[in-house]
């Protein structure tokens, strides 16, 4: 591989932040995991928009009443085929009701305001990213000096840093804090609110901003300006530093607390900050690229450098570049990092902590796909440990899912519906296609236990994970019935699509007009994981060995799966629903991915059917986060040049030049369905990572697949300290060469099956383990048995 090439971890744009009236939107991102800063706008005005992790609002809280007895209704409308009347009584009931929770949202915490004279036209404006460092910066050249602005959010001392240097003296910069301004027109009423209990302050070097959320609370931020050299007015709540070369501004924010108290002790806290910007830097590095570092990617490139905007037109032409495939890999694990932390009390969520609007489309936790996909990636590239803050979150709202559990469904157990925020575990959403829902706790476990097999945290797992996954156990124990002789679960939903023959006529528009059925796949395959992991957790830990009994009889009653007459597996195991392929959601697919159920096999048989029904999904009505679903099912199906395609059409469709990924393709070029806003949802950046993962890498218990559907695209490569459950595996290959080359090193005892690439399968392989040749095969396939840091190295020779 050639020698490191730092460029390869920054994003360079050579246009402004552009999109109209929500520049927020194409903003350059930095945070520690708490705090937010994203930094958009031109030359004369910059604006860094703040954001923390605990800032939310408008949520509300009502008294859940208890409509279970509904349960038997909605269950007899079924019986006699009654669909779409059964698929509503819930939902309706609750209105009657007048039942009226709400999810939180999201809440901007300021705008930090940069103003500066523009003597001359600009030279070589550039704005950069540096992922390695957390860094935004913004350079030009204007006559016969240079400028330039940088800031990072610090890991290490928990504030914003922000510095503006020139070559030469400026006139003067202007800074000032506000309430973060918006283009929203719906939420004039609340901003009014907000204005009305908003002040800010300059005095001496500092700026002051608070405002009053709707929990009677304060939340703002403390500002400290320090030029070098020149001279400081203090005027209109704002501060005007004259000729001056440099100058450093230091941030401290705060949130649910009382502002005449933050401000006193944050002014201190800063008082005492005396150190540079690079010394703060350097205090943040450590901590940063810890994580960052934790794993690496690379593909052989011939330039790394390339702008944003050059590797966009360059996939526009139909191929996303091995140069945009790798800047893409590390920009979801730099957003991941920089957007939750270990010691946060927020998982990462759709906008990550870089919103810019009051009341964001979906800026809630969506657990019917999207906030599982930003996880998904986490195991093999090595941040499990952020995983359990996510956790952390639902456990905070088993009373709520317990509530929900007793009163929607009349069941022990817990219930968790599909959208939550903050404190706000009730049901929200009153719509039959998320009440009619009940599997996000199973799938949630899913990425629980997959936290416990990479980290075997034998505490997480008998004190947390197990009662909780007993809870969901104990859910599906009383809410399945038996129908016509076989064990049955309905309501069933399959997130978030309506059976195709009760669509309605033409013409009609409906998000979701008729989502409640039996059997739906997805239930099945969550039910069974869901079982089978609790079973296999309490043998291992030998806790609760007195119900396993009853779970493995579960899991022989649950429908079988169905093939339909195209030969695809069928979303919904029941004769009365047809299948409908005009949909982004692949829930049925669950099985294979994220599913491990049918990962492991090689009998074509019973893959073709996952095959076909994912080759049946129509282009037009997919989403940016779909086409990260769609290339993992085709990584697990060994399929390489389709799973690289499915990010090809991601990058066409829903990147923006930052590199956020949007929902949709606002401009109707037929690659995805139409929705005006195009809402940033970040679920896609996080989904492109681990389908990258998946294309280089399969993990399961008893088995590892090294580059299992590596596309001919990526020719060479390099893969860092990739994680499977056991242990650590770095290894490279050349396409063309057909070498390869792997070293593995176990964390814990090892007992696995290894399969190696299939394009050396024709040569022999060299094994060598603790540094001394063992044996040279011809085969693909090696059972490794390891112990604790024992190592294992494998090189394919020529014959």
């Amino acid at each position: 591989m050639k020698k490191e090439n730092h460029s390869r971890y920054q994003l360079h744009l050579n246009y402004p932040a552009s999109w109209w009236k929500n520049m927020w939107r194409e903003a350059l991102p930095s945070g520690n995991g708490k705090i937010g800063a994203a930094v958009y706008g031109g030359i004369k005005n910059e604006t860094i928009l703040i954001n923390h992790q605990d800032l939310w609002h408008m949520g509300v809280k009502d008294n859940l009443p208890d409509v279970s007895q509904h349960l038997q209704k909605t269950r007899e409308l079924m019986e006699t085929k009654k669909y779409r009347e059964a698929s509503r009584v819930l939902s309706n009931t609750l209105k009657e009701k007048n039942y009226q929770s709400q999810l939180s949202s999201l809440l901007p915490l300021a705008d930090f305001k940069v103003e500066m004279p523009v003597a001359q036209a600009f030279k070589k404006y550039n704005r950069k990213l540096n992922m390695e460092t957390g860094e935004v910066t913004v350079s030009w050249n204007e006559e016969d000096y240079n400028m330039v602005r940088k800031l990072f959010v610090s890991r290490a001392d928990d504030l914003i840093v922000y510095e503006i240097e020139s070559t030469k003296p400026l006139d003067w910069i202007h800074f000032k804090l506000s309430l973060h301004s918006t283009d929203q027109p719906k939420m004039e009423q609340r901003i009014r609110e907000l204005e009305e209990h908003s002040k800010s302050k300059a005095a001496d070097y500092f700026l002051y901003f608070s405002a009053k959320n709707d929990d009677q609370t304060d939340f703002g931020v403390v500002a400290k300006v320090i030029p070098s050299e020149g001279e400081l007015l203090v005027k209109n709540q704002s501060i005007t530093c004259k000729n001056v070369k440099k100058v450093r501004i230091l941030m401290k924010v705060f949130v649910q607390s009382n502002s005449t108290f933050m401000w006193g002790k944050l002014e201190k806290e800063l008082r005492q900050c005396t150190a540079t910007y690079q010394e703060l830097l350097t205090r943040h590095l450590p901590l940063h690229q810890e994580l960052f570092h934790c794993a690496d990617f690379r593909l052989e490139t011939e330039d790394s450098s390339c702008s944003n905007e050059e590797l966009l037109m360059s996939a526009y032409q139909g191929e996303a570049s091995p140069q945009l495939i790798e800047k893409l890999w590390h920009f979801g694990r730099y957003l991941f990092i920089s957007g939750t932390s270990e010691e946060g009390t927020q998982p990462f969520g759709m906008y990550g902590l870089w919103a810019g609007d009051y009341q964001l489309m979906w800026g809630h936790r969506m657990a019917n796909e999207n906030i599982q996909m930003m996880y998904w990636h986490a195991g093999v590239g090595g941040l499990s440990r952020l995983v359990p803050v996510m956790f952390d979150y639902y456990e905070r709202m088993l009373g709520d899912f317990r509530l929900n559990a007793q009163h929607l469904y009349g069941c022990r157990g817990i219930y968790i519906p599909a959208g939550t925020t903050p404190e706000i575990g009730l049901p929200s959403q009153i719509v039959p296609v998320i009440l009619n829902w009940t599997g996000a706790a199973a799938w949630l476990s899913q990425t629980f236990y997959e936290y416990y097999l990479y980290t075997k945290d034998q505490h997480f797992l008998e004190h947390k994970l197990l009662p909780f996954m007993k809870e969901v156990a104990h859910f599906y124990e009383d809410f399945l019935v038996e129908l016509h002789g076989e064990t049955s679960i309905y309501p069933s939903i399959s997130p978030e699509n309506t059976p195709y023959n009760y669509m309605p006529e033409a013409g009609e528009s409906l998000a979701h007009p008729m989502p409640t059925t039996i059997n739906a796949t997805m239930d099945i395959a969550l039910i069974k994981e869901l079982l089978q992991h609790l079973i296999e957790a309490c043998e291992e830990s030998q806790l609760f060995l007195n119900e396993i009994n009853k779970w493995k009889e579960m899991i022989q009653t649950l429908p079988p799966y169905k093939v339909n007459k195209e030969g695809a597996i069928k979303e919904w195991a029941h004769n009365d629903f047809q299948d409908r392929y005009e949909h982004r959601h692949l829930s049925h697919l669950y099985p294979l991915f994220p599913g491990k159920e049918m990962a492991n096999s090689t009998d074509e048989e019973q893959l073709a059917p996952f095959r076909k029904a994912v080759s049946l999904r129509e282009i037009e009505a997919q989403t940016g986060w779909s086409f990260a679903h769609m290339a993992s099912i085709y990584a697990r199906l060994g399929e390489g040049t389709s799973a690289l395609e499915q990010i090809d059409r991601l990058t066409q469709s829903c990147l923006l030049t930052n590199l956020y990924t949007v929902h949709n393709d606002w401009r109707s070029m037929g690659l995805s369905m139409e929705i005006e806003t195009a809402p940033v949802q970040m679920d896609a950046n996080l989904g492109i990572v681990g389908a990258i993962q998946e294309m280089l890498l399969f993990v399961s218990q008893k088995q590892v697949r090294l580059l299992p559907a590596v596309p001919y695209r990526w020719k060479k490569g390099e893969v860092k300290n990739f994680r499977f459950h056991s242990g650590i595996v770095s290894f490279q290959w050349d396409l063309q060469k057909k070498s390869f080359k792997a070293r593995l090193k176990a964390i814990s005892n090892t007992n696995i099956t290894l399969l190696l690439p299939s394009f050396i399968k024709e040569q022999k392989i060299l094994i060598i383990a603790a540094d001394k040749e063992q044996n040279v095969l011809s085969s693909s396939e090696i059972t490794v048995q390891l112990e604790a840091n024992q190592a294992l190295s494998i090189k394919s020779i020529e014959r």
